[in-house]
């Protein structure tokens, strides 16, 4: 890295040759920056007090008043949560031995050090963005660093904070988050209450994380057609975030290096801060798994500043620009061609195809968790509402599910090493969720507008639509993902047969029968698509007009593949069934290679028996036979951290084979996960040759 001395700036005879660079408070900041220091006894940045035990233990920190927890309550269940939903605390799974608060430390994991927060907004938008940046005392002001930690999923500010933000901390790193303009978010449509920074709700008139953009008497008229429901942050704020997430990022690490020099910078005679703490003298690795990932690496391709040394990242979000002039293969395996589908595409899909899908004979018995989540009777239903449209073929359940399978596979290109564990994620409602959430964000959908007749709101036992308990609602920022369903409030088909009801128990008018609302979601399908489902003719109308409003958003969120000869390491588990590996990071891999050629600094580890939640890892029946990503993730950072530090080489694209523990009472061990090799055996090696993305077996 280039490093620059004041000597450098101002010249070696006295003379100015540029004005002495002083601290400011960038202008995308809105109102005050909040900040607090925390001991790393009672309180800390890492584990908010509740150290690695408390971390592991399954029951949550409670609030001494469940209908009025304090911020400071508040923050410390959004860690706990936020923590556990992406690591595997599960005894055996590796939580302790290899990675953990704990891990490399002397006692629990606590961390001292400040932590401020605030608001901010792009260019274009008057959507708030918390960002947040937390400096361990720790840091050191004269080899100063910094890490990425872009909220992974729809999660709030402190979604990263078991990944990237763990990591960077115990390095001595300074740890920039952003929820990237999603988070909770939760706006109560028939109390008009919202969450304020710190996760306290409020009605009154106060900046607040978001509130859908009704009048008030627009707000009331809804409400009393659709009661009960929510608006959410990322699917109704009327913008595409995640069109913004790489300026997001970029803009958090302009919000780090602010208040590292307002603690850390020289104060001059007259008040002023000299900024000591530079992109030129730091160390910055943009970093986070998922969507936070996407994120970061979208940032590395905006990074006209040079903010960003590296990128470490985990199962990326990313949709590259199509570029069908070079193929995927695994081994000798077919050869893909359309790769790269959108998010919104491959979703939607799986959205309508896999509840059938699940009742396969290849996968019925073997899908872990399969038979508790997807109910054999409703899984007919939907092969019997796809057959009747048209949509497979086969005379029984059985031979339907198949070809269900058989399209998911073979038509989208989702790998067959994902089909085990695609069943839990349909019944968790993953598909359906995202497709849900993204359809309204592409299309910069407000909550009035209910495409595909879906809503937001909590349901009673037989589906129907009640009002969210208070202290549900009370605790939302803590509990919730950022994408319902979450923290009570659910997916509702306002056009189910007879009233509104809970999407899963929805029964569509078209087929009179409880299809999983499968009318609702083939609509999701056509507006992603542009063409109806059943008949393949274009979409007309107003259903035209959102398709063609969400095509622009999903090209708005393309990646462009120019890392800028960035150090990467992308880290992905074969087996993931959210983001299936041949429409994100193999498709990018070959995108990078066309784009920067042999200047491309990208690396990527394909790994054998890892998915994309690691926390579904504790459960029997897939502790068996899935590894822990993040294990790999965590290489990924130090190989970035030893190539920019310590000027070492990235080892080569490769896969790496690990060895599943086969059962959850055994715990892993080093020899289940072997490091990412720094000369791979040729039969490991991924290949980019004669316009082919070439994946071992």
């Amino acid at each position: 890295m280039k490093r620059l001395t004041l000597c450098a700036l101002i010249g070696v005879s006295g003379m100015a040759v540029a004005a002495p660079p002083f601290n400011e408070r960038p202008e995308f900041i809105q109102g005050t920056v909040q900040s607090a220091w925390y001991d790393g006894v009672t309180n800390d940045l890492l584990t908010a007090g509740l150290g690695a035990s408390g971390l592991q233990n399954p029951p949550p920190p409670a609030f001494d008043d469940a209908l009025n927890p304090t911020p400071v309550e508040l923050r410390r269940l959004a860690i706990y949560n936020n923590y556990r939903a992406l690591v595997d605390t599960v005894p055996g799974g590796g939580y302790g031995v290899f990675f953990g608060p704990q891990v490399g430390e002397d006692n629990e994991g606590l961390i001292a050090g400040h932590e401020y927060l605030a608001y901010m907004t792009v260019s274009g938008s008057d959507v708030p963005v918390t960002v947040m940046a937390q400096v361990p005392d720790s840091f050191d002001p004269h080899r100063p660093c910094l890490v990425t930690a872009p909220s992974s999923g729809s999660r709030g500010v402190y979604g990263a904070i078991g990944t990237a933000g763990e990591w960077g901390l115990k390095k001595g790193c300074a740890v920039v988050y952003t929820d990237k303009g999603t988070g909770t978010g939760a706006h109560n449509l028939s109390t008009n209450t919202a969450q304020r920074i710190d996760g306290t709700l409020t009605g009154a008139d106060e900046p607040v994380q978001f509130r859908a953009d009704l009048a008030d008497g627009l707000r009331q008229q809804f409400d009393s057609v659709w009661p009960d429901r929510f608006a959410w942050k990322h699917a109704h704020s009327g913008v595409n975030p995640e069109a913004d997430w790489g300026r997001h990022v970029l803009q958090s690490i302009e919000f780090g290096f602010y208040v590292l020099n307002e603690q850390y910078g020289r104060v001059l005679g007259n008040g002023e801060i000299l900024a000591t703490i530079r992109p030129d003298n730091t160390v910055v690795i943009a970093s986070s798994v998922s969507n936070g990932g996407g994120a970061s690496v979208r940032a590395a391709e905006l990074d006209d500043q040079g903010l960003i040394d590296g990128v470490a990242v985990s199962e990326p979000n990313v949709n590259p620009v199509v570029d069908h002039s070079f193929t995927i293969r695994q081994g000798s395996g077919p050869v893909i061609r359309e790769h790269s589908r959108s998010l919104l595409d491959y979703t939607t899909a799986l959205a309508v195809y896999q509840g059938c899908a699940n009742q396969a004979p290849a996968i019925r018995d073997a899908a872990p968790l399969n038979a508790l989540f997807n109910p054999p009777e409703i899984g007919g239903n939907i092969c019997s509402s796809l057959a009747n449209r048209g949509l497979v073929t086969g005379a029984t359940t059985e031979d339907r599910a198949t070809d269900a399978l058989r399209i998911l596979n073979e038509e989208f290109g989702i790998q067959p090493e994902q089909n085990l564990l695609a069943p839990v994620h349909f019944g968790l409602s993953v598909a359906q969720s995202i497709a849900v959430t993204y359809a309204n964000a592409y299309g910069r959908a407000g909550v009035e507008d209910r495409l595909c007749d879906i809503s937001l709101a909590a349901t009673d036992s037989a589906g129907a639509v009640m009002p969210l308990s208070p202290a549900s609602e009370a605790a939302l920022f803590a509990t919730s993902n950022g994408i319902p369903p979450t923290g009570g409030v659910n997916l509702v088909f306002d056009g189910a047969a007879g009233q509104p009801t809970l999407l899963a128990a929805s029964t569509s008018p078209s087929s009179s029968q409880p299809d999983h609302g499968l009318d609702a979601l083939l609509c999701l399908r056509g507006l992603a698509s542009g063409a109806d489902p059943g008949t393949g003719l274009p979409l007309e109308g107003a259903q035209a007009e959102w398709s063609a409003r969400i095509a622009e958003g999903i090209a708005n969120v393309r990646a462009s593949g120019d890392l800028r000869r960035k150090p990467t390491v992308f880290v992905t588990g074969r087996a993931d069934a959210i983001l299936p590996i041949n429409h994100t990071s193999r498709p990018y891999l070959g995108l990078n290679h066309r784009v920067e050629g042999a200047h491309s600094n990208l690396r990527y580890y394909e790994i054998l028996n890892a998915h994309h939640l690691d926390v579904l890892n504790g459960f029997p029946g897939i502790a068996d036979r899935y590894v822990p990503l993040h294990h790999y993730y965590f290489q990924a950072l130090d190989l970035v951290w030893d190539r920019l530090v310590h000027h070492q080489p990235l080892p080569p694209n490769q896969v790496v084979r690990t060895q599943p523990r086969g059962s959850i009472t055994t715990p892993l061990s080093a020899s289940n996960l072997p490091p990412i090799s720094p000369e791979p055996d040729p039969e490991n090696r991924i290949l980019f040759t004669d316009d082919q993305l070439w994946i071992p077996e």
